[in-house]
């Protein structure tokens, strides 16, 4: 267990723009910051984040909560794993007790497969580095690589013993079960037999953008025609290779300071890069790129180039993963070495400022790269011409920007030779046909959505939940503040007639909304905004300097996300950017008073409405007679409501 002074310490510490900030490319927007949403596919920003209230909003998910609740929800952490990733990030020592076997046990499966995964991350280092085989041979390789010591403990590289068992041997003896060394891949079972997936190769640990160990890519280093020269952990609960970059964790910081990212093939490309000063750059660790890969990058910048080794065959097959980057609507680049170099041999021949002066010069925009690469193929054959600009147009008709796209058309009607107007009917013709093929599958699901919604009932505006709801925003924005109020009271005037005079009094907000909820016997319609109301009433009461970050991080993640929810509203249309178009939404200028007043009072008219409706229904339900009682408590309603309105009146 973590100590409760550690909690509050990381708490107090933490900057949610910082922590968010790591995983997502933030923007200024006003007193905010605005990013993509890093939980769903999107193009346009709806994920908020406030300094201010340190909460942050996904209004495309209706996620929301503190740095502690992101971690959760983003990197699957446990509530403790947060606070201790907060804890290092932070540089704070906290004090936790020893966690006892039952614990261990009780920890859930996915938990499990990252205790194992991390546990063999460490066996693996140990092993290259205290044992007479991990340095003869682990060590040895890695420096034949040119990594130096430094470069190693960076990216955690290791070394697997050539024993069959000799890891799932360590770690059942260290109390890790057999059941999660299988499903991490690290141990093979068959039968009643075990061994070591990756036995005799060296280590790359992959690890996920937070730092968590994941799986593992090992290389063989002997020539053995029957074994594959690299080996990944197979798919599990944790390690989903299509949603994985290679290097991801080390570089995300510099990709978003940059505004760029290197995309390799290979681990020691990366940390060739790395080891020689360029930062940026992730690998996609010898699988076909995957739009989960893509969209991971689009979250910290929307610019990628994409670095090919000098053989024609390794550039022709990377092309195709081209179309699937311009779909997502990033701006893409390509820089190829020299024949025969990849990005690891060129960066390890050559200076930070040679590399860099390199790529500066040689990465192309996609369009020019691609057609001059194509067109060299087919220049003196008309109809692999005709195939190659087909080609070209078609990854034209997959980037979203209009602009941009009729800029490409431009510069491919120069490179090929050809005039714009053919260019743009082929790319009308490509856009037509996926148009009609849209517009076939939609239709399909439209005659499937009209059938669900002729059977559902009209919905209509709850207007008692959102009126709870603003209550439960009053209180947590302004609860503590002393303001003056305005209440209306009735008076006999001199000739005998009943007016509306104004009285004022002073009062704390909290109280004033509860003074006044109690009067009228007024109940929360809604669960949690009922049990909302009563914790914040309940922690105004008992602490005079109530503090709406300590509140929100000592709730429930539930009633965090509702509270987080509440408090964001006001700035989603912050994520449209009016201003841009010279449009300045009006800022909120009433009174808290002012507000209120005009809450509690509107709350107090709906639900008098709903009372003489309800008077209504009963009438007719039982076909009764209306006598006079009832019609004296209507009565009497009305005329409530008329006073109510009257004073709501003054207040706007």
């Amino acid at each position: 267990m973590i100590s409760p002074a550690s909690i509050e310490q990381v708490f107090e510490t933490a900057r949610v723009e910082e922590v968010i900030g790591d995983f997502v490319n933030l923007k200024k927007a006003g007193s905010n910051f605005k990013g993509l949403s890093p939980f769903s596919d999107e193009r346009s920003p709806s994920f908020m984040v406030s300094p201010v209230k340190q909460i942050w909003k996904d209004f495309s998910t209706g996620k929301g909560g503190t740095a502690v609740s992101f971690l959760m929800e983003h990197e699957h952490f446990t509530y403790p794993e947060a606070i201790k990733y907060l804890a290092k990030k932070y540089n704070i020592e906290i004090e936790e007790t020893e966690q006892s076997n039952e614990q261990k046990e009780a920890a859930d499966t996915r938990e499990s497969l990252y205790l194992v995964s991390e546990f063999a991350n460490t066996y693996f280092q140990k092993i290259m580095h205290k044992t007479d085989q991990g340095k003869s041979i682990g060590l040895s390789y890695f420096k034949e690589r040119g990594f130096t010591d430094e470069t190693i403990k960076k990216f955690d590289l290791g070394y697997a013993l050539n024993e069959w068992q000799a890891f799932t041997d360590e770690a059942l003896k260290k109390g890790y079960q057999l059941e999660f060394l299988e499903k991490t891949g690290l141990t093979i079972v068959k039968e009643d037999k075990r061994f070591d997936r990756f036995k005799g190769r060296v280590l790359f640990p992959i690890k996920s953008m937070s730092g968590r160990v994941l799986g593992f890519g090992g290389r063989i280093l002997i020539n053995d025609k029957k074994a594959a020269k690299y080996v990944n952990s197979p798919e599990s609960d944790i390690y989903h290779k299509s949603k994985v970059l290679y290097g991801i964790y080390h570089a995300k910081q510099s990709i978003a300071k940059e505004d760029n990212c290197f995309l390799v093939e290979g681990y020691t490309d990366v940390i060739q890069f790395h080891q020689t000063g360029i930062t940026n750059v992730v690998a996609s660790s010898g699988t076909a790129l995957t739009p989960d890969q893509i969209r991971l990058i689009n979250r910290l910048t929307k610019n990628i180039t994409v670095l090919f080794d000098g053989d024609a065959a390794g550039m022709r097959a990377s092309l195709r993963g081209i179309d699937l980057i311009l779909e997502q609507g990033m701006n893409v680049k390509i820089c190829s070495f020299p024949g025969g170099e990849d990005p690891d041999s060129f960066a390890k021949k050559n200076t930070l400022e040679e590399l860099t002066l390199y790529l500066e010069e040689n990465s192309k925009d996609f369009i020019q790269y691609k057609a001059s690469i194509l067109f060299e193929e087919s220049k003196n054959d008309p109809i692999k011409k005709a195939d190659t600009i087909r080609e070209i147009i078609n990854s034209i008709s997959k980037i979203p920007d209009t602009i941009k796209r009729e800029i490409y058309i431009q510069e491919c009607s120069k490179i090929m030779d050809i005039s714009e107007a053919v260019l743009f009917t082929t790319l009308a013709q490509i856009n037509k046909k996926e148009s009609a093929d849209l517009n076939k599958h939609h239709k399909n699901e439209q005659q499937a959505f009209d059938v669900i919604r002729h059977e559902q009932p009209e919905h209509k505006v709850d207007v008692q939940y959102l009126l709870e709801r603003k209550i439960i925003e009053v209180l947590l924005l302004y609860g503590n503040k002393t303001e003056d109020f305005e209440d209306l009271v009735m008076k006999e005037n001199d000739k005998g007639e009943l007016i509306l005079e104004p009285v004022i009094q002073q009062a704390k907000v909290f109280e004033k909304v509860f003074l006044d909820l109690q009067e009228d016997e007024m109940e929360f319609s809604n669960t949690q905004f009922k049990t909302l109301y009563y914790t914040i009433i309940d922690t105004l009461n008992q602490n005079p300097d109530f503090d709406l970050n300590t509140f929100i991080n000592k709730v429930d993640p539930d009633m965090s996300s509702e509270i987080t929810s509440i408090l964001m509203e006001d700035e989603r249309y912050k994520l449209d950017d009016w201003q841009r178009m010279s449009i300045f939404p009006k800022e909120k200028t009433q009174s808290i008073a002012q507000l209120v007043s005009e809450t509690i009072l509107s709350l107090r008219c709906y639900l008098i409405e709903q009372k003489v409706i309800e008077f209504q229904q009963k009438t007719l339900a039982n076909k009764i007679d209306v006598n006079r009682s009832v019609l004296e408590e209507v009565k009497d309603y009305s005329s409530l409501k008329m006073l109510l309105s009257r004073k709501l009146n003054r207040v706007l």
